[in-house]
Protein backbone atom coordinates (compact mmCIF):
# COMPACT_ATOMS: atom_id res chain seq x y z
CA UNK A 1 0.00 0.00 0.00
CA UNK A 2 2.66 2.41 0.85
CA UNK A 3 4.56 1.59 -2.97
CA UNK A 4 0.85 2.67 -4.39
CA UNK A 5 1.05 5.38 -2.34
CA UNK A 6 4.57 6.93 -3.37
CA UNK A 7 4.06 6.20 -6.87
CA UNK A 8 0.91 7.73 -6.11
CA UNK A 9 2.51 10.70 -5.49
CA UNK A 10 5.43 10.55 -8.02
CA UNK A 11 3.11 10.37 -10.77
CA UNK A 12 1.11 13.40 -9.77
CA UNK A 13 4.74 15.00 -9.92
CA UNK A 14 5.06 14.43 -13.48
CA UNK A 15 1.61 14.89 -14.78
CA UNK A 16 0.78 17.80 -12.53
CA UNK A 17 2.40 20.42 -14.38
CA UNK A 18 1.13 18.86 -17.72
CA UNK A 19 -2.47 18.68 -16.23
CA UNK A 20 -1.96 22.83 -14.97
CA UNK A 21 -1.20 23.62 -18.85
CA UNK A 22 -4.58 21.58 -20.22
CA UNK A 23 -6.48 23.26 -17.74
CA UNK A 24 -5.19 27.17 -18.64
CA UNK A 25 -4.65 26.66 -22.59
CA UNK A 26 -7.14 29.00 -23.17
CA UNK A 27 -6.59 31.27 -20.90
CA UNK A 28 -2.78 31.71 -22.01
CA UNK A 29 -3.43 32.71 -25.24
CA UNK A 30 -1.92 36.24 -26.02
CA UNK A 31 -0.52 36.48 -22.84
CA UNK A 32 1.09 40.33 -22.50
CA UNK A 33 4.54 40.48 -20.43
CA UNK A 34 2.52 42.65 -17.66
CA UNK A 35 -0.76 39.62 -17.79
CA UNK A 36 2.46 36.95 -16.72
CA UNK A 37 3.94 38.98 -14.22
CA UNK A 38 1.00 39.71 -12.36
CA UNK A 39 0.45 35.91 -12.69
CA UNK A 40 3.59 35.61 -11.12
CA UNK A 41 2.70 38.07 -8.14
CA UNK A 42 -0.51 36.39 -7.62
CA UNK A 43 0.56 32.92 -7.87
CA UNK A 44 -1.85 31.92 -10.12
CA UNK A 45 1.48 31.08 -12.78
CA UNK A 46 4.84 29.74 -12.52
CA UNK A 47 7.63 30.40 -15.06
CA UNK A 48 8.03 26.59 -14.87
CA UNK A 49 4.07 26.05 -16.46
CA UNK A 50 4.16 28.48 -18.61
CA UNK A 51 7.57 27.39 -20.57
CA UNK A 52 5.92 23.86 -20.58
CA UNK A 53 2.89 25.11 -22.34
CA UNK A 54 4.52 26.95 -25.03
CA UNK A 55 7.15 23.49 -25.09
CA UNK A 56 3.58 21.72 -25.52
CA UNK A 57 2.29 24.22 -28.33
CA UNK A 58 5.51 24.13 -30.33
CA UNK A 59 5.26 20.28 -30.13
CA UNK A 60 1.94 19.66 -30.76
CA UNK A 61 1.19 22.60 -33.64
CA UNK A 62 4.27 23.42 -34.85
CA UNK A 63 5.32 21.00 -37.18
CA UNK A 64 1.34 19.89 -37.41
CA UNK A 65 -0.24 23.02 -38.77
CA UNK A 66 2.71 23.34 -41.18
CA UNK A 67 3.92 26.56 -39.22
CA UNK A 68 7.34 25.21 -39.07
CA UNK A 69 8.40 28.15 -37.31
CA UNK A 70 10.98 26.93 -35.02
CA UNK A 71 13.89 25.06 -35.80
CA UNK A 72 15.59 24.28 -32.26
CA UNK A 73 14.04 23.83 -28.93
CA UNK A 74 16.88 24.57 -26.17
CA UNK A 75 17.15 21.79 -23.45
CA UNK A 76 17.87 23.85 -20.83
CA UNK A 77 14.63 25.80 -20.95
CA UNK A 78 12.60 24.18 -18.34
CA UNK A 79 15.20 24.24 -16.11
CA UNK A 80 16.26 27.72 -16.92
CA UNK A 81 11.97 28.45 -15.96
CA UNK A 82 12.24 26.35 -12.84
CA UNK A 83 15.11 28.38 -11.41
CA UNK A 84 13.35 31.42 -12.29
CA UNK A 85 10.80 30.27 -9.83
CA UNK A 86 12.98 29.23 -7.32
CA UNK A 87 14.57 33.08 -7.92
CA UNK A 88 11.33 34.79 -7.28
CA UNK A 89 10.44 32.76 -4.11
CA UNK A 90 13.94 34.15 -2.70
CA UNK A 91 12.51 37.54 -3.68
CA UNK A 92 14.92 37.48 -6.32
CA UNK A 93 13.04 37.94 -9.45
CA UNK A 94 13.28 41.25 -9.87
CA UNK A 95 14.04 41.66 -13.79
CA UNK A 96 11.84 42.92 -16.46
CA UNK A 97 11.62 39.84 -18.61
CA UNK A 98 12.02 37.40 -15.68
CA UNK A 99 10.39 33.76 -16.25
CA UNK A 100 9.19 35.37 -19.86
CA UNK A 101 10.08 32.45 -22.46
CA UNK A 102 10.95 34.07 -25.68
CA UNK A 103 11.96 32.95 -29.21
CA UNK A 104 15.23 33.58 -31.17
CA UNK A 105 15.95 33.97 -34.53
CA UNK A 106 18.40 31.96 -35.67
CA UNK A 107 21.27 34.02 -36.81
CA UNK A 108 21.48 35.32 -33.10
CA UNK A 109 24.03 33.33 -31.23
CA UNK A 110 22.77 31.44 -28.06
CA UNK A 111 25.17 29.70 -26.10
CA UNK A 112 25.29 25.66 -26.60
CA UNK A 113 22.72 26.26 -30.04
CA UNK A 114 23.65 25.75 -33.02
CA UNK A 115 23.55 29.08 -35.25
CA UNK A 116 23.23 27.90 -38.25
CA UNK A 117 21.86 31.40 -40.49
CA UNK A 118 19.03 29.02 -42.19
CA UNK A 119 22.25 27.13 -43.77
CA UNK A 120 23.19 23.34 -43.34
CA UNK A 121 26.65 24.40 -43.85
CA UNK A 122 26.49 26.11 -40.25
CA UNK A 123 24.37 23.20 -38.89
CA UNK A 124 27.38 22.39 -36.53
CA UNK A 125 27.92 25.92 -35.41
CA UNK A 126 27.59 25.79 -31.31
CA UNK A 127 27.52 28.91 -29.96
CA UNK A 128 30.16 29.23 -27.08
CA UNK A 129 28.85 32.39 -25.81
CA UNK A 130 25.52 34.17 -25.98
CA UNK A 131 25.23 37.50 -28.12
CA UNK A 132 25.47 40.60 -26.56
CA UNK A 133 21.51 41.32 -26.44
CA UNK A 134 20.48 37.49 -25.51
CA UNK A 135 23.00 38.23 -22.60
CA UNK A 136 21.13 41.66 -21.90
CA UNK A 137 17.72 39.01 -21.92
CA UNK A 138 19.17 36.76 -20.07
CA UNK A 139 20.30 39.40 -17.05
CA UNK A 140 16.47 40.62 -16.98
CA UNK A 141 15.31 37.03 -16.56
CA UNK A 142 14.22 35.73 -20.11
CA UNK A 143 13.50 31.85 -21.21
CA UNK A 144 14.91 31.45 -24.17
CA UNK A 145 12.56 28.46 -25.67
CA UNK A 146 14.18 27.92 -28.75
CA UNK A 147 15.57 29.30 -32.14
CA UNK A 148 13.76 29.92 -35.28
CA UNK A 149 13.53 29.38 -38.73
CA UNK A 150 14.50 32.25 -41.17
CA UNK A 151 15.14 32.59 -44.96
CA UNK A 152 18.49 31.38 -45.68
CA UNK A 153 21.84 33.52 -44.96
CA UNK A 154 18.93 36.29 -44.51
CA UNK A 155 18.83 36.68 -47.82
CA UNK A 156 14.91 36.99 -48.71
CA UNK A 157 12.61 39.87 -48.02
CA UNK A 158 9.72 37.90 -49.51
CA UNK A 159 9.76 34.05 -48.01
CA UNK A 160 11.36 32.23 -45.32
CA UNK A 161 12.90 29.13 -45.99
CA UNK A 162 15.73 27.58 -45.18
CA UNK A 163 18.06 24.13 -46.28
CA UNK A 164 18.09 23.83 -42.60
CA UNK A 165 14.44 23.70 -42.00
CA UNK A 166 12.15 23.78 -44.95
CA UNK A 167 9.69 26.70 -45.48
CA UNK A 168 7.77 28.48 -42.90
CA UNK A 169 4.38 29.47 -43.65
CA UNK A 170 1.75 32.23 -42.48
CA UNK A 171 -0.21 31.04 -39.57
CA UNK A 172 -3.33 33.08 -40.83
CA UNK A 173 -2.98 31.68 -43.93
CA UNK A 174 -1.42 28.78 -44.60
CA UNK A 175 -0.46 28.98 -48.52
CA UNK A 176 0.86 32.15 -47.80
CA UNK A 177 4.58 33.29 -46.82
CA UNK A 178 5.78 35.14 -43.56
CA UNK A 179 7.72 37.57 -45.65
CA UNK A 180 11.51 37.15 -44.49
CA UNK A 181 14.22 36.54 -43.24
CA UNK A 182 12.86 36.45 -39.49
CA UNK A 183 9.60 34.63 -40.97
CA UNK A 184 9.96 31.97 -38.10
CA UNK A 185 10.33 34.54 -35.56
CA UNK A 186 7.00 36.44 -37.07
CA UNK A 187 5.16 32.88 -37.01
CA UNK A 188 6.15 31.58 -33.66
CA UNK A 189 5.10 34.93 -31.59
CA UNK A 190 1.72 34.98 -34.06
CA UNK A 191 1.06 31.39 -33.37
CA UNK A 192 1.35 31.57 -29.72
CA UNK A 193 4.57 29.73 -29.39
CA UNK A 194 6.24 32.31 -27.14
CA UNK A 195 5.92 35.44 -25.57
CA UNK A 196 7.38 37.52 -27.99
CA UNK A 197 10.94 37.55 -30.05
CA UNK A 198 13.82 38.92 -31.21
CA UNK A 199 14.84 39.11 -34.89
CA UNK A 200 17.45 40.85 -37.67
CA UNK A 201 16.32 43.62 -40.11
CA UNK A 202 18.84 44.37 -42.69
CA UNK A 203 16.48 45.85 -45.06
CA UNK A 204 12.80 44.42 -43.92
CA UNK A 205 13.16 41.20 -42.03
CA UNK A 206 11.51 42.80 -38.57
CA UNK A 207 9.09 45.01 -39.75
CA UNK A 208 7.94 42.39 -43.23
CA UNK A 209 7.47 39.49 -41.41
CA UNK A 210 5.75 41.54 -38.28
CA UNK A 211 3.41 43.02 -40.58
CA UNK A 212 2.24 39.72 -42.11
CA UNK A 213 2.15 38.22 -39.08
CA UNK A 214 -0.23 41.25 -36.87
CA UNK A 215 2.93 42.00 -34.86
CA UNK A 216 4.84 45.06 -33.75
CA UNK A 217 7.87 44.96 -34.76
CA UNK A 218 10.49 47.72 -34.39
CA UNK A 219 13.75 48.70 -36.21
CA UNK A 220 15.71 50.96 -33.63
CA UNK A 221 18.00 53.79 -34.36
CA UNK A 222 21.62 52.53 -35.92
CA UNK A 223 23.65 51.74 -32.78
CA UNK A 224 20.88 51.18 -29.89
CA UNK A 225 21.70 48.14 -30.08
CA UNK A 226 24.15 45.38 -30.65
CA UNK A 227 24.76 43.51 -33.45
CA UNK A 228 27.81 41.42 -32.00
CA UNK A 229 27.32 37.43 -32.18
CA UNK A 230 24.75 37.97 -34.80
CA UNK A 231 25.87 36.30 -38.45
CA UNK A 232 25.62 39.59 -40.53
CA UNK A 233 24.12 40.52 -43.92
CA UNK A 234 25.15 43.75 -44.72
CA UNK A 235 26.72 44.69 -41.32
CA UNK A 236 26.32 48.09 -41.84
CA UNK A 237 22.50 47.85 -42.12
CA UNK A 238 22.07 45.22 -39.79
CA UNK A 239 20.02 45.64 -36.82
CA UNK A 240 18.43 43.08 -34.11
CA UNK A 241 15.11 44.01 -32.22
CA UNK A 242 11.74 42.91 -30.79
CA UNK A 243 8.68 41.19 -32.50
CA UNK A 244 5.87 40.86 -30.25
CA UNK A 245 2.24 40.71 -30.19
CA UNK A 246 1.80 44.05 -28.07
CA UNK A 247 3.61 47.66 -28.13
CA UNK A 248 3.90 47.58 -24.37
CA UNK A 249 5.65 44.15 -25.20
CA UNK A 250 8.01 45.29 -27.53
CA UNK A 251 9.11 48.53 -25.81
CA UNK A 252 9.73 45.84 -22.27
CA UNK A 253 12.28 44.26 -24.64
CA UNK A 254 13.84 47.17 -25.96
CA UNK A 255 14.26 48.80 -22.65
CA UNK A 256 16.05 45.82 -22.13
CA UNK A 257 18.39 45.15 -25.36
CA UNK A 258 18.97 49.13 -25.91
CA UNK A 259 22.40 48.93 -23.87
CA UNK A 260 25.63 50.03 -25.33
CA UNK A 261 28.01 47.51 -26.73
CA UNK A 262 31.50 48.68 -26.37
CA UNK A 263 32.39 45.69 -28.73
CA UNK A 264 29.90 47.06 -31.06
CA UNK A 265 31.59 50.31 -33.35
CA UNK A 266 28.05 51.49 -34.19
CA UNK A 267 27.93 52.72 -30.57
CA UNK A 268 30.05 55.45 -30.52
CA UNK A 269 27.71 57.62 -32.73
CA UNK A 270 25.40 56.93 -29.80
CA UNK A 271 25.27 59.79 -27.16
CA UNK A 272 25.29 59.53 -23.64
CA UNK A 273 21.19 60.81 -23.36
CA UNK A 274 19.66 58.26 -25.29
CA UNK A 275 15.99 58.12 -23.77
CA UNK A 276 15.43 54.46 -22.65
CA UNK A 277 12.41 55.30 -20.70
CA UNK A 278 10.03 53.06 -23.17
CA UNK A 279 7.65 52.10 -21.07
CA UNK A 280 6.95 55.99 -20.00
CA UNK A 281 5.90 56.34 -23.30
CA UNK A 282 3.13 54.08 -22.88
CA UNK A 283 0.21 57.08 -23.06
CA UNK A 284 -2.81 56.78 -25.47
CA UNK A 285 -2.95 60.19 -25.54
CA UNK A 286 0.55 60.48 -27.39
CA UNK A 287 -1.07 60.96 -30.74
CA UNK A 288 -2.95 64.20 -29.46
CA UNK A 289 -1.57 67.39 -31.52
CA UNK A 290 1.10 65.17 -33.09
CA UNK A 291 1.80 66.12 -37.10
CA UNK A 292 2.50 63.60 -38.37
CA UNK A 293 3.52 63.65 -42.83
CA UNK A 294 1.99 60.92 -44.27
CA UNK A 295 4.02 59.20 -46.96
CA UNK A 296 1.70 59.28 -50.14
CA UNK A 297 4.52 58.01 -52.56
CA UNK A 298 3.57 54.28 -51.42
CA UNK A 299 -0.28 55.28 -52.42
CA UNK A 300 0.14 57.32 -55.46
CA UNK A 301 3.67 56.79 -57.26
CA UNK A 302 4.20 53.13 -55.93
CA UNK A 303 1.61 49.63 -57.09
CA UNK A 304 -0.51 49.23 -53.57
CA UNK A 305 -2.85 46.73 -53.66
CA UNK A 306 -7.10 47.54 -53.39
CA UNK A 307 -7.30 45.19 -50.43
CA UNK A 308 -4.29 47.50 -48.71
CA UNK A 309 -5.29 50.91 -49.51
CA UNK A 310 -8.29 51.17 -47.70
CA UNK A 311 -6.87 49.87 -44.46
CA UNK A 312 -4.10 52.40 -44.89
CA UNK A 313 -7.05 55.05 -45.30
CA UNK A 314 -8.55 53.48 -42.13
CA UNK A 315 -5.27 53.65 -40.58
CA UNK A 316 -5.04 57.56 -41.57
CA UNK A 317 -8.84 57.90 -39.83
CA UNK A 318 -7.90 56.44 -37.02
CA UNK A 319 -4.91 58.53 -35.93
CA UNK A 320 -6.79 61.28 -36.74
CA UNK A 321 -9.48 61.03 -34.71
CA UNK A 322 -6.56 60.49 -31.77
CA UNK A 323 -5.91 64.15 -32.11
CA UNK A 324 -3.24 63.79 -34.23
CA UNK A 325 -2.42 66.00 -37.58
CA UNK A 326 -1.93 64.62 -40.94
CA UNK A 327 0.25 66.35 -43.12
CA UNK A 328 -0.98 65.23 -46.48
CA UNK A 329 1.04 67.22 -48.51
CA UNK A 330 4.40 65.55 -47.37
CA UNK A 331 7.31 64.83 -49.65
CA UNK A 332 10.88 64.25 -49.46
CA UNK A 333 12.83 66.25 -51.93
CA UNK A 334 14.77 63.96 -54.74
CA UNK A 335 12.82 60.85 -52.84
CA UNK A 336 12.86 58.86 -56.14
CA UNK A 337 16.84 59.01 -56.57
CA UNK A 338 17.63 58.84 -52.71
CA UNK A 339 16.16 55.73 -52.97
CA UNK A 340 18.75 53.81 -55.45
CA UNK A 341 22.04 52.34 -54.70
CA UNK A 342 22.69 52.17 -51.70
CA UNK A 343 23.25 48.70 -51.06
CA UNK A 344 27.16 48.35 -49.78
CA UNK A 345 28.33 44.33 -50.72
CA UNK A 346 29.74 43.97 -47.77
CA UNK A 347 28.66 40.27 -47.21
CA UNK A 348 31.79 38.73 -47.49
CA UNK A 349 34.27 40.59 -45.16
CA UNK A 350 31.36 40.77 -42.75
CA UNK A 351 30.44 36.78 -42.51
CA UNK A 352 34.50 35.72 -42.92
CA UNK A 353 35.04 38.54 -39.24
CA UNK A 354 31.93 36.19 -37.94
CA UNK A 355 33.05 33.33 -38.63
CA UNK A 356 36.61 33.76 -37.71
CA UNK A 357 35.50 34.28 -33.85
CA UNK A 358 33.88 31.18 -33.67
CA UNK A 359 34.69 27.98 -31.71
CA UNK A 360 37.45 26.50 -32.97
CA UNK A 361 35.44 22.97 -32.79
CA UNK A 362 33.43 24.43 -35.44
CA UNK A 363 35.76 23.94 -38.96
CA UNK A 364 33.87 26.57 -41.39
CA UNK A 365 36.14 29.83 -40.95
CA UNK A 366 35.03 31.76 -44.42
CA UNK A 367 32.71 31.93 -46.89
CA UNK A 368 34.65 30.43 -49.43
CA UNK A 369 34.71 26.71 -47.18
CA UNK A 370 30.43 27.69 -47.26
CA UNK A 371 30.59 27.78 -50.66
CA UNK A 372 32.50 24.83 -50.93
CA UNK A 373 30.43 22.84 -48.98
CA UNK A 374 27.80 22.97 -51.26
CA UNK A 375 25.50 22.70 -48.13
CA UNK A 376 22.90 25.50 -48.85
CA UNK A 377 19.56 25.56 -51.06
CA UNK A 378 19.95 25.80 -54.89
CA UNK A 379 17.87 28.73 -54.59
CA UNK A 380 20.67 30.55 -52.94
CA UNK A 381 23.59 29.69 -54.71
CA UNK A 382 23.35 32.43 -57.30
CA UNK A 383 23.09 34.78 -54.39
CA UNK A 384 25.90 34.02 -52.83
CA UNK A 385 27.73 33.40 -55.33
CA UNK A 386 27.43 37.11 -56.60
CA UNK A 387 28.34 37.94 -53.56
CA UNK A 388 31.96 36.79 -53.92
CA UNK A 389 31.58 38.17 -57.19
CA UNK A 390 30.72 41.44 -56.31
CA UNK A 391 32.48 41.90 -53.18
CA UNK A 392 33.19 44.98 -51.33
CA UNK A 393 35.13 45.55 -48.53
CA UNK A 394 34.43 47.66 -44.86
CA UNK A 395 36.85 50.07 -46.02
CA UNK A 396 35.14 50.79 -49.41
CA UNK A 397 31.53 50.96 -47.46
CA UNK A 398 31.73 52.99 -44.33
CA UNK A 399 28.58 53.33 -41.82
CA UNK A 400 25.29 55.11 -42.08
CA UNK A 401 27.22 57.82 -39.81
CA UNK A 402 30.07 58.10 -42.06
CA UNK A 403 29.01 57.36 -46.15
CA UNK A 404 28.40 60.12 -47.66
CA UNK A 405 25.38 58.65 -49.37
CA UNK A 406 23.71 58.20 -46.57
CA UNK A 407 24.74 61.12 -44.97
CA UNK A 408 22.90 63.22 -47.82
CA UNK A 409 20.13 60.65 -47.64
CA UNK A 410 19.34 60.80 -43.99
CA UNK A 411 19.72 64.84 -43.74
CA UNK A 412 17.01 65.14 -46.67
CA UNK A 413 14.45 62.86 -44.91
CA UNK A 414 15.59 64.99 -41.67
CA UNK A 415 15.06 68.26 -43.42
CA UNK A 416 11.79 67.22 -44.74
CA UNK A 417 10.54 66.38 -41.72
CA UNK A 418 11.83 69.72 -40.29
CA UNK A 419 10.39 71.99 -42.64
CA UNK A 420 7.18 70.59 -42.53
CA UNK A 421 7.47 70.42 -38.63
CA UNK A 422 6.26 66.68 -38.74
CA UNK A 423 7.16 64.42 -35.75
CA UNK A 424 6.92 61.31 -37.63
CA UNK A 425 6.41 59.58 -40.77
CA UNK A 426 3.82 57.44 -41.86
CA UNK A 427 2.85 54.47 -44.33
CA UNK A 428 1.83 51.01 -45.09
CA UNK A 429 4.73 48.84 -43.82
CA UNK A 430 4.06 46.64 -47.31
CA UNK A 431 1.90 48.01 -50.06
CA UNK A 432 0.55 44.29 -50.74
CA UNK A 433 -0.50 41.23 -48.47
CA UNK A 434 1.71 38.04 -48.06
CA UNK A 435 2.52 36.24 -51.41
CA UNK A 436 0.89 32.99 -51.80
CA UNK A 437 3.88 30.06 -51.38
CA UNK A 438 5.33 29.15 -54.47
CA UNK A 439 4.73 32.96 -55.87
CA UNK A 440 7.75 34.35 -56.78
CA UNK A 441 7.07 36.82 -59.67
CA UNK A 442 3.97 38.54 -58.24
CA UNK A 443 4.22 41.73 -56.42
CA UNK A 444 5.95 42.02 -52.66
CA UNK A 445 5.26 46.08 -51.72
CA UNK A 446 8.19 46.29 -49.46
CA UNK A 447 8.26 49.50 -48.73
CA UNK A 448 10.54 49.19 -45.77
CA UNK A 449 13.77 48.69 -47.71
CA UNK A 450 13.96 52.42 -48.70
CA UNK A 451 14.23 54.85 -46.05
CA UNK A 452 15.08 53.55 -42.20
CA UNK A 453 18.00 50.78 -43.32
CA UNK A 454 20.40 53.72 -45.46
CA UNK A 455 19.64 56.81 -43.04
CA UNK A 456 19.97 54.74 -39.61
CA UNK A 457 16.04 56.48 -38.52
CA UNK A 458 13.64 54.03 -36.36
CA UNK A 459 10.83 52.39 -37.69
CA UNK A 460 8.22 50.93 -35.30
CA UNK A 461 5.32 48.77 -37.21
CA UNK A 462 1.98 47.64 -35.90
CA UNK A 463 -1.20 45.96 -36.93
CA UNK A 464 -3.68 47.96 -39.14
CA UNK A 465 -5.82 45.50 -40.21
CA UNK A 466 -7.00 42.25 -42.21
CA UNK A 467 -7.69 41.50 -45.75
CA UNK A 468 -10.69 39.50 -47.23
CA UNK A 469 -8.44 36.08 -46.83
CA UNK A 470 -7.48 37.38 -43.50
CA UNK A 471 -3.90 38.26 -43.83
CA UNK A 472 -2.43 41.37 -41.82
CA UNK A 473 -1.45 44.46 -42.84
CA UNK A 474 1.24 46.57 -41.04
CA UNK A 475 1.03 50.80 -40.44
CA UNK A 476 5.03 51.86 -40.31
CA UNK A 477 5.94 55.02 -38.35
CA UNK A 478 9.06 56.57 -38.91
CA UNK A 479 11.00 59.26 -36.89
CA UNK A 480 14.07 61.08 -36.14
CA UNK A 481 17.04 59.47 -34.92
CA UNK A 482 16.48 57.86 -31.31
CA UNK A 483 13.10 59.08 -31.70
CA UNK A 484 12.10 55.61 -30.07
CA UNK A 485 9.96 56.68 -27.26
CA UNK A 486 8.16 59.25 -29.14
CA UNK A 487 7.36 56.30 -31.58
CA UNK A 488 6.50 53.91 -28.95
CA UNK A 489 4.10 56.63 -28.17
CA UNK A 490 2.28 56.83 -30.99
CA UNK A 491 2.31 53.28 -32.25
CA UNK A 492 0.39 52.63 -28.46
CA UNK A 493 -1.94 55.16 -29.03
CA UNK A 494 -2.97 53.77 -32.62
CA UNK A 495 -2.99 50.25 -31.11
CA UNK A 496 -5.08 50.98 -27.92
CA UNK A 497 -7.77 52.85 -30.23
CA UNK A 498 -7.95 50.26 -33.36
CA UNK A 499 -6.91 46.74 -30.90
CA UNK A 500 -6.51 44.98 -34.55
CA UNK A 501 -4.29 42.53 -33.47
CA UNK A 502 -6.36 38.64 -33.10
CA UNK A 503 -4.87 35.47 -32.97
CA UNK A 504 -4.60 33.16 -36.09
CA UNK A 505 -6.71 30.03 -35.89
CA UNK A 506 -4.42 26.79 -36.02
CA UNK A 507 -5.73 23.72 -36.56
CA UNK A 508 -5.06 21.01 -39.04
CA UNK A 509 -2.68 21.69 -42.01
CA UNK A 510 -4.34 23.10 -45.23
CA UNK A 511 -0.68 23.58 -47.05
CA UNK A 512 0.06 21.92 -50.32
CA UNK A 513 2.25 19.01 -49.25
CA UNK A 514 4.06 19.71 -52.50
CA UNK A 515 5.38 23.06 -52.11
Amino acid sequence: MRNISRFIQRLCVVLLPWLSVAAHAQDWQELSIADIMRGYQSGEISSEALTRYYLQRIQTLDQQTGVNAVVTLNPDALADAIAADQQRAAGNGTGALHGVPMLIKDNIDVKGLPTTGGSLALKHNIASSDAFLVAQLRAAGAIIVGKTNMAEWAFSPNVTVSSVAGMTRNPYNLLHTTAGSSGGTGAGVAANFAVAGIGTDTGNSIRGPSSHNALVGIRSTMGLTSRMGVIPLYLRNDIAGPMARSVADAATILQVIATADPADPATRHRPDNVDRNYLQALNTDALQGARIGVMRYYTQQASIDPAVLPLFEQALADLRAQGAVLVEDFAIAGFEDLIQNNWCNTFQDDVNQYLSQQTHAFATRSLAQVLESGLFLPSVAGSLNSMVENARTNAQCPDLFEHERNIHFREAVLSAMQSSGVDALVYPTWSHPARLIGDNSGPTGDNSQHIAPHTGLPTITVPMGYNADGLPSGLSLLGPLYSEAQLIGFAYSYEQATKHRRAPELATAQHNEQD
